[in-house]
């Protein structure tokens, strides 16, 4: 038989204890995180990523936001606002359940660990046991912990769902909110449609109304001005005077209400218009008289860049039937020139396949003063006017140097002192008209061809002599039974 001695016992000993405070470190008094596995086996616990705050105080804080700008936000803000906090908190409901299963976990640990170190402690004497005692206390400190730990997160737990609660009725009462302010302005933009109608129809009869009463008037006019011719063959002058006079009052007034019929039809035009491009992603600005700018502009966030769009100008007849092309007007600006008074512009954006058309409210308004100013400049046998060379033959001018241009009865030249760059006739092969690149000058601008190979872009000091110069020359070159215009526009002239 094999004796064993008291010193190998003790030797076990020491390396149980020893394999045993080699897991639990007593000295920072906390146990390692890890979880048991399948048989007993000892799996690490994934750390928690610390970096951000908790999901509670986020919560808390965009609450805390929403209640104070509620007054600034729209309803449809505060259903969006409120739809993320319902679903956060969804979320920190799962943490808190995911949390519960945790703190099971160490509760089934520290009992098996109190357990075992119970075990040791029948087993060990003297300092050992001591050391087995105190780790039992810490051991019993650290289930009192995770009790209180419990309770703490019971009473999260409560204040999550009374959040979510809250939360979840103030979504309810947004998505009303929501219906109820959609149903109002679907009855406000109702109303206003069928007022518009309204308007529209009482136009109409008032156009009808004022047309009838127009021919009405003309045929009593007749009948007058012919008892006025019978009276004055029977010589009564004083008689006929007064007819006259009456006879001018009548012209008076039916040209009055002539006046007053045009603009109730080009307002109700303009409605028409105006209605037709409300729901387009484009839309025209700038002013529909000679001398302005028209610009293409995106009046909606769906709408494409134009920088990504083909563009081209059109020009339509005065019974909006058919339209002509604008030869060279691709650009997002459009200068009108004379020859484009009294019709109606439109412009074709192309995007994707898919092309959207954006018309005038009205057709081009002549300028103020302009036919007084060409009158004047017709008095003169030459006129001359100060421009400036943007281009030349298709390329930019370097020289910023200022030019004459002369206009005279039977033909045109620029020179610039004794220098003569281009003289030429009216002929065929002349073109003549505003220049259609783009650019904010563009209504200072028009484009010259004297002869096929030779072309300029001259500016002027102002968009009054630029429309000015293009009526005179065409009224010259007209007289030399030449029509001068732009590229493909000698059927509009």
């Amino acid at each position: 038989m094999t004796r064993i001695s008291p010193e190998f016992g003790g030797e076990v000993e020491m390396q149980t204890i020893r394999s045993l405070s080699a897991d639990v470190s007593f000295a920072c008094d906390q146990f390692p995180k890890y979880k048991l596995g399948p048989d007993n086996q000892v799996l690490e616990e994934i750390e928690e990523n610390a970096k951000g705050p908790p999901l509670k105080e986020v919560i808390l804080q965009e609450t805390t936001e929403l209640t104070e700008q509620h007054k600034r936000l729209s309803v449809r803000d505060l259903a969006s606002k409120f739809d993320k906090n319902l679903s956060a908190a969804a979320k920190l409901s799962n943490e808190a359940k995911l949390r519960e299963v945790a703190s099971l976990e160490g509760h089934v640990l520290l009992k098996k660990l109190r357990d075992a170190l119970e075990f040791l402690k029948g087993r060990m004497v003297g300092r050992n046991k001591e050391d087995v005692e105190k780790a039992i206390s810490i051991v019993e400190a650290l289930a009192v912990k995770l009790t209180q730990k419990e309770g703490e997160l019971i009473q999260e737990k409560f204040e999550v769902k009374k959040l979510l609660n809250f939360l979840k009725q103030a979504s309810e009462d947004a998505k009303k909110l929501v219906n109820q302010e959609r149903s109002f302005a679907c009855a406000e933009i109702e109303s206003a449609r069928a007022v518009v109608q309204r308007i529209g129809e009482a136009l109409e009869e008032q156009e009808r109304t004022c047309q009838t009463s127009g021919k009405q008037e003309m045929e009593e006019l007749m009948e007058e001005v012919q008892e006025a011719r019978r009276i004055k063959l029977k010589h009564q002058p004083s008689k006929v005077m007064d007819m006259e006079y009456e006879v001018r009052a009548l012209r008076i007034e039916i040209r009055e209400k002539s006046s007053i019929s045009f603009n109730l039809q080009k307002e109700l035009l303009m409605n028409k218009r105006a209605e037709e491009n409300k729901f387009l992603p484009y839309e025209i600005s700038g002013s529909e008289t000679l001398g302005s700018i028209l610009r293409v502009q995106p009046c909606s966030n769906e709408a494409t860049e134009l920088t990504k769009c083909s563009i081209q100008w059109y020009r339509l007849s005065s019974e909006c039937s058919r339209r002509e092309p604008i030869l060279g007007a691709n650009k997002s600006v459009y200068a009108p020139e004379p020859i484009d008074i009294g019709r109606v512009l439109q412009v074709d954006i192309t995007s994707n396949g898919q092309t959207v058309s954006v018309t005038t409210a009205g057709p081009i308004d002549p300028a103020a003063g302009l036919e007084n100013y060409v009158e004047t400049l017709l008095r003169k046998s030459n006129s001359e006017f100060h421009v400036v060379v943007s281009q030349m033959n298709g390329r930019n001018y370097s020289s910023h140097s200022t030019h004459a241009f002369h206009i005279g009865k039977m033909r045109m030249k620029l020179c610039r002192g004794w220098i003569t760059k281009a003289r030429d006739s009216y002929s065929g092969s002349m073109q003549l008209c505003g220049f259609r690149g783009g650019g904010n000058s563009a209504a200072k601008s028009l484009y010259w061809q004297p002869r096929k190979g030779q072309t300029f872009v001259l500016v002027f000091e102002s968009e009054r002599e630029r429309n000015g110069a293009l009526m005179l020359a065409r009224k010259y070159a007209l007289d030399s039974n030449v029509m001068l215009a732009g590229p493909d526009d000698d059927a509009l002239v």
